[in-house]
């Protein structure tokens, strides 16, 4: 093995040591683990298969060479033709491996929770997050995941003041096709330009909702809540203008206490659906803190370096009146705000997903 892969080794043990208890049907008795080693099996599959993919060209662009000196005449001129194409086949093999050797975020393969907040600008703002909701939805069915409203208060004029998504993938996902891995770079404020339907006079306004998005943890085991700690108050559920749409106290309030997070919920009709929805959120933002707590700790760069904006800062600006959708982190610009809106969200995520890998190649080159 080359000195530069001297790290593939203990990964292809690990990656072996996982395949092994994977195979072992007591494991799946406990479906968090299963899907914390299935999540980790996938991680290093794509090393796996970039190793065997390095190993097969250097021994075939080797195995030439050496042919090449005991060759000799037209046999020898014919080999000696085909070992430039072996030796860049194992270049490019060898370029692949090092970057699938970058460490990369080890939630990418987690589902993920959206919070779409209206800002300022009112009624406006409200009708804006209901775009961003439909936006996120149609994206997610295009990518053939699961998308289910939690929670969602709606505005006066149809919008929402606020919404809690959960979006998971079909099945196991590989860590680059994983949820978390897509919509992690969504978390900031969402900036509109627009004539508002409130506008009497067309003029153009500026307004903006707020996106928080969080990885799923896997279930109760990985993010234990002790009852303790939590306050649990309920309410009557209420509608656009605050009037009251239930008339049983439904809807739930759980404070953390530690931490001071507060999750509400009142879609569901019983206040046990409502608890459990914002125990679902609760649980994904206690291990998104765990994880800034932890990396604070080790005083480490946080993984996405596209995410280092802070969430309170503007992180995109969709302009209607020229049809123009700006990330203003990546520089990424394109006049098809109609189709991104109708969940042609791919290129845009690109952008972000481009970026933080080049960040992340720069670190790892020192």
């Amino acid at each position: 093995m080359s000195e530069a892969f001297e790290a593939v080794a203990p990964l292809l043990g690990e990656h072996a040591d996982i395949e092994a208890r994977l195979a072992d049907p007591a494991v799946h008795a406990d479906q968090g683990l299963a899907r914390r080693l299935g999540r980790r099996y996938a991680e290093l599959g794509r090393v796996v298969a970039a190793y065997r993919g390095w190993k097969a060209a250097s021994d075939d662009a080797r195995a030439a060479a050496e042919l090449v000196e005991l060759a000799e005449g037209d046999e020898a001129a014919e080999l000696a033709a085909e070992l430039p194409g072996l030796r860049a086949a194992a270049d490019e093999a060898a370029e692949h491996l090092r970057r699938v050797l970058v460490p990369r975020d080890p939630d990418d393969a987690r589902d993920a929770i959206l919070e779409i907040k209206a800002g300022e600008g009112g009624e406006e703002s409200a009708l804006f997050a209901g775009d961003l909701l439909r936006m996120y939805t149609r994206y997610a069915e295009r990518q053939g995941w699961a998308v289910q409203v939690l929670d969602a208060t709606d505005s006066d004029l149809g919008g929402i003041k606020d919404a809690h998504v959960a979006i998971k993938a079909r099945g196991s996902a590989t860590p680059e096709d994983g949820v978390w891995a897509h919509l992690k770079y969504e978390g900031g404020v969402h900036r509109v330009q627009r004539v508002p339907v409130t506008e009497s006079q067309g003029r153009i306004h500026t307004s903006a909702a707020g996106v928080l998005v969080f990885p799923e943890a896997d279930d109760e085991g990985e993010i234990e809540i002790d009852p303790n700690d939590l306050r649990v108050d309920v309410f009557r559920s209420s509608g656009p203008g605050g009037q009251s749409v239930n008339t049983t106290d439904s809807a739930v309030r759980l404070t953390h206490l530690p931490t001071g997070i507060v999750v509400s919920m009142q879609n569901e009709k019983s206040q046990l659906q409502n608890k459990e929805a914002a125990l679902r959120v609760l649980r994904a933002r206690l291990l998104a803190a765990r994880q800034e707590e932890a990396e604070a700790a080790a005083s480490a760069a946080r993984r996405s370096q596209v995410r280092t904006v802070d969430r309170s800062e503007r992180i995109r600006t969709y302009n209607f009146p020229e049809n123009r959708i700006a990330d203003h982190r990546t520089g990424y610009k394109a006049y098809n705000l109609d189709q991104v809106l109708d969940g042609d969200l791919g290129p845009v995520i690109q952008s972000a997903i481009d970026a933080d890998e080049a960040a992340r190649l720069a670190a790892a080159a020192g």
